[in-house]
């Protein structure tokens, strides 16, 4: 019991620490110079990425094994192909777009206990995860090491993953597991505000 209390309280304070950040500074396209800072703070620093990102760890821990973790695995590995594609240049309508639609498609997945198939369920978040790579890909500061910048991103994607594991865990009890579901209705509804504002 001790321990879940310390992992409650991490949580807690991980999802706060995260709740502080300014969500102007993902898209203006003034990133500061550095490397894997840089990166690792993009994701954290937008809301529109932290709650996609939330929601993929959710919707894995709600799924269970193996999507617990082949989801916030296969998320980063194609972000980062993403990444490649916004550096090198090369052009993807509707990049906003597709990152708001990723938070509204997961919540509402994890909100109406979606289970597809998990060949699915991965290409459903391998697909949202070409548009948040190219989105940072695109942004990357053009004085930075871009294997320490895309290292960054990453890293910072998995956090956001494991906080929505963490908190997906609730699922294990009824109360609990309608808690993760209102989180995804919070995440879909805050994904279609961010959807209505780039469209």
């Amino acid at each position: 019991m001790n321990s879940r209390r310390l992992f409650a309280t991490v949580l807690a304070l991980t999802l706060v620490a995260l709740g502080t950040a300014s969500p102007a500074l993902a898209h203006s396209g003034d990133v500061a110079a550095g490397g894997f800072v840089t990166g690792f703070l993009h994701p954290i620093l937008g809301w529109d990425h932290v709650i996609a990102m939330v929601a993929v760890g959710l919707w894995g821990a709600f799924l269970g094994a193996p999507a617990v973790w082949l989801l916030p695995v296969t998320f980063p590995l194609v972000m980062a192909l993403g990444g490649m594609l916004g550096a090198a240049g090369v052009p993807l309508p509707g990049i906003e777009t597709g990152i708001a639609a990723s938070g509204l498609v997961i919540g509402l997945a994890v909100l109406f206990a979606a289970r597809p198939p998990l060949p699915v369920a991965a290409v459903i978040v391998a697909v949202f995860a070409i548009f948040h790579g190219h989105a940072h890909g695109t942004e990357m500061p053009g004085a930075v090491s871009p294997l320490a910048y895309a290292g960054g991103f990453v890293i910072g994607t998995g956090l956001l993953h494991i906080c929505g594991i963490a908190f997906g865990m609730l699922t294990r009890s009824r109360a609990g597991a309608l808690a993760v579901r209102g989180a995804g209705g919070v995440i879909a509804a805050l994904g279609a505000g961010f959807l209505i504002g780039a469209l």
